[in-house]
């Protein structure tokens, strides 16, 4: 792909040629593009690719994915951008087009961190779930063959032969024999099917999975999962043959840095929290993740390194200081008997570190609610994590009732849980709390929750007013929460607006 500064004449290609270039609404992205664009058209990909991917991102933290409104607004949204979707339209050669090279230019742009590649892959394997989920089924074997995945349907012989397994084994099928007959089955190694084996939604036999096309799904996301990770390795190791080119450098670093979401890396309410409000926050504004951290740390006077991290960086984000998070800390360990310079020597340089004051001055970002739950997961004596993804059903519903989360409010917790959901089952738990219908964003930071729910309890005050007028009657939630919500949407929306044309404007100059 190549660049060049001002318009393009565009290749026209006739209509077989069109189709034969992208055949399906979908695709694993396997070749890169290789006609020359403009810089123009370039910028104008990438801003599009960005919004398309934000809002994958949003629909999934607000919706549980696959269900009707999750489809149909993201449909609506993918129709908005122009991108391709469906396999029946005419004339879809523009918008595969788009799809192709706004793919690969974001690849450039999101390949230059583990974070950013964490995040570009889990949007890109969502949008490929739906899309795959609306290809008609006498488009799917061909998408297959064109994307290099070469399964092998069993014969009705076969089919019939292990019948009664099959069907006990595949949830999708239903149990009927009906269905059965007229799905075809793959019979895929053991290896390539591992998703469907944890669920325990394959039967197995002889080393292979015995897979009904409906449930090819897993099988073709691991797929691209891998295939994608891999060539994002790849383009990183040739990254900097890119970065050499001074008009696309400063465009791939502001694509990257401004819209994984906020990283409350810059501190806009340092030293506006004081010590003494943290017991009384962690109740009221802190995630269950900060929260059962704090209890923790309250009852143990001592937290593991992951812990140490992940709840620091959140206090770090939330306001505290350098200076109060180094007497916080100190004061917490001394408590669990621990000798105050012990704690200088073995403590106190990694609080420095995390703010930036010492070994590479890297200024360390607060975690966001993917990195939690995909990394680093707890072990036995561990405090960290995300309670949704990493505790035990029960343990979690014990710890929702402690928390005064009604019977029915737990339940739908716990059923957002076991389909995985778990920021909207961390949403739903907010929208508990704060006594609203609708909290009006998309959950995908701990930082985020903090600070949705300062503003719900205490309005525009500032949060140390709390601690200055703590006579004055807070307005009770349950009054103001359609207000809350509408007001939290309205926000949120001219936020997002705001972003995008601050991007715009970047580029256009």
């Amino acid at each position: 792909m190549q660049f060049s500064g001002g318009m393009r004449k565009k290749l026209r290609l006739g209509g077989d040629q069109r189709k034969a270039s992208y055949p399906h609404s979908l695709q694993f992205y396997l070749e890169p593009p290789s006609e020359n664009i403009s810089l123009i058209e370039f910028e104008s990909l990438a801003i599009d690719r960005v919004k398309l991917l934000k809002a994958v991102e949003n629909l999934g933290v607000s919706y549980v994915k696959g269900i009707e409104p999750y489809q149909s607004k993201l449909e609506n949204e993918i129709r908005r951008l122009k991108f391709s979707f469906r396999e029946s339209l005419e004339d879809e050669y523009e918008p595969r087009r788009k799809d192709h090279i706004s793919h690969f230019i974001l690849r450039l742009a999101y390949c230059q961190s583990e974070d950013l590649r964490r995040w570009f892959i889990q949007q890109e394997m969502d949008l490929l779930r739906f899309r795959f989920s609306i290809l008609p089924k006498d488009k799917i074997r061909n998408f297959l063959k064109d994307s290099h995945l070469q399964f092998e349907a069993i014969s009705d012989d076969e089919k019939s032969l292990r019948e009664q397994e099959i069907l006990a084994s595949s949830p999708s099928l239903c149990g009927s024999k009906l269905d059965l007959d007229s799905e075809s089955v793959y019979k895929i190694p053991f290896a390539d099917a591992l998703d469907l084996f944890r669920g325990r939604k394959v039967y197995l036999e002889g080393g292979f999975a015995y897979v009904p096309l409906r449930d090819i799904v897993a099988i073709v996301l691991n797929e691209f999962r891998a295939k994608l990770s891999k060539a994002l390795a790849l383009t990183a190791r040739s990254l900097p043959a890119v970065q050499s080119d001074e008009r696309l450098q400063p465009l791939l670093n502001h694509l990257s840095h401004s819209y994984t979401g906020q990283d409350y890396s810059i501190q806009k309410n340092a030293g506006k929290i004081s010590l003494d409000q943290i017991d009384s926050l962690s109740t009221k504004s802190f995630p269950p993740c900060m929260r059962q951290l704090h209890k923790a740390l309250r009852e143990n006077h001592h937290l593991r390194h992951g812990g140490r991290m992940q709840y620091g960086l959140f206090l770090k984000g939330i306001g505290l200081t350098l200076e109060q998070a180094l007497q916080f800390w100190k004061q917490e360990f001394i408590r669990g008997k621990m000798d105050p310079d012990k704690f200088d020597k073995g403590y106190a340089y990694n609080i420095r570190h995390s703010f930036g004051k010492e070994g590479k001055r890297t200024d360390y970002t607060p975690f966001s609610c993917l990195k939690i739950i995909l990394t680093n997961p707890p072990g036995q004596g561990d405090y960290h994590g995300c309670p949704f993804r990493h505790s035990d059903p029960e343990l979690l519903k014990q710890k929702l009732q402690s928390y005064k989360i009604s019977p029915a409010g737990i339940n739908q917790i716990l059923d957002l849980v076991k389909g995985t959901h778990y920021q909207v089952a961390c949403q739903k738990y907010f929208e508990m709390i704060h006594n609203v219908d609708d909290c009006g964003f998309s959950l995908n930071h701990p930082n985020q929750f903090f600070f949705e729910s300062q503003r719900i309890l205490n309005g525009s005050k500032d949060i140390r007013k709390e601690s200055i007028q703590p006579e004055t009657p807070q307005p009770k939630p349950s009054v103001q929460k359609t207000k809350d919500a509408s007001s939290a949407l309205a926000y949120l929306n001219s936020s997002l607006e705001m972003d995008m044309e601050g991007l715009e404007d970047y580029f256009s100059e």
